[in-house]
């Protein structure tokens, strides 16, 4: 089967939260347009969910469009909405890793991961990791990754992600926006098919420093990383001013925005697309998509969740593994990013509408 039709892996996430559920109406939404498993304990669906266990990801794609495919994971116990359970923690982190091995065996063509809470995670198993991204990267064997937020309209990478405001000066160094800018460069080639990709890249101060009038940081720092890849053909223009880089004709001229820090990227795409963002990872070894939510405790149970990102999440993996399968047909292979490691977080996972 080729690499870009084979079954997504759906990771369950955090039982306790919205990522059962959400799965069901997922599939029910999707059918047999998009074949994908759960990996998990299907005491943990909603009790009305219809699925079938399946012995191996490739016989998902036999299971009729209405039923879940669930590739049995046993956890220690049932679980309640809105109430983690310190004993599933270790499980959670297992099916996280069996998805990173059976995409990299070649038996599922993507990864898309429900939302899961660290807290949760570092208080029943002492989970090592920040998040969700720093343990792919882990998994995979890279050392520098890329937060990607994606929607049919605009795409964004932060250069800093969850830290204050205050420390955002210091953590933008001209190695970290390099490394940003090359695998973001090489992603949208390999995982988007853009042979060109262009690159719009905002300031950080207001008016991008207007000429130094408002800070130095862009004619310092910014200017000279931006120089140097165009140099190296790459098409990047900026840095822009934030306040004017988000309107329809400006989006139109740019196929990714970098942005200088977590909200500065992140508010535009919620105003745009507040329900279909997803949040995927670039420079991994594998695809990996997630939704844009967090596990939604208060909300868990209550049948009233959102599936609007998980399924646009796994229609872009599919996407992905299509775009990805074909550059590697075409014998393109992008350029390998800088490996170094630079704090990547994802973010409060305790409410459905986090980044």
């Amino acid at each position: 089967m080729a690499a870009s039709r084979l079954p997504i892996a759906l990771t369950c996430g955090e039982p306790a939260g919205i990522g059962p559920e959400i799965a069901v109406h997922a599939r029910a939404t999707l059918g047999a347009e998009l074949p994908f498993f759960w990996i998990g304990d299907p005491r943990h669906l909603p009790a009305n969910a219809q699925y079938r266990l399946i012995d191996m990801p490739s016989d998902a794609c036999d299971v009729p469009g209405d039923v879940l495919p669930v590739l049995y994971h046993r956890f220690s116990s049932p679980s309640t909405p809105g109430q983690a359970r310190a004993d599933h923690a270790a499980d959670v982190i297992a099916v996280i890793a069996r998805a990173v091995e059976l995409v990299m065996q070649g038996q599922a063509s993507a990864i898309c991961t429900a939302p899961i809470n660290k807290k949760a995670l570092k208080d029943g198993a002492g989970f090592a990791f920040p998040g969700h991204t720093e343990y792919l990267a882990a998994l995979g064997g890279v050392d520098r990754v890329v937060m990607m937020l994606a929607c049919p309209d605009l795409r964004v990478v932060p250069v800093t992600i969850h830290i204050p405001i205050a420390q955002v000066p210091g953590a933008l160094t001209a190695q970290a926006l390099e490394e940003t800018l090359r695998i973001t460069h090489a992603g949208l080639i390999r995982d988007f098919g853009l042979t060109a990709p262009r690159i719009a890249v905002a300031g950080l101060n207001p008016h991008a420093g207007e000429g130094g009038a408002m800070g130095n940081d862009e004619t310092a720092l910014i200017i000279p990383v931006l120089d140097r890849l165009r140099a190296e053909g790459m098409q990047i223009s900026g840095p822009l001013p934030a306040d004017t880089m988000f309107h329809p004709a400006a989006r139109a001229r740019y196929d990714v925005a970098v942005c200088m820090y977590h909200d500065q990227a992140l508010i535009p795409i919620k105003t745009i697309d507040f329900a279909g963002g997803v949040n995927l990872t670039l420079g991994l070894p594998f695809i990996r998509t997630s939704p844009d939510h967090g596990t939604a405790f208060d909300i868990a149970g209550k049948g009233i969740a959102d599936p609007t990102s998980l399924i646009a999440a796994l229609r872009m993996a599919r996407n992905m593994a299509a775009a990805r399968a074909d550059t590697a047909a075409g014998g393109f292979t992008p350029p390998a990013p800088p490996v170094r490691y630079f704090h990547q977080d994802e973010g409060a996972e305790g409410r459905h509408a986090r980044d």
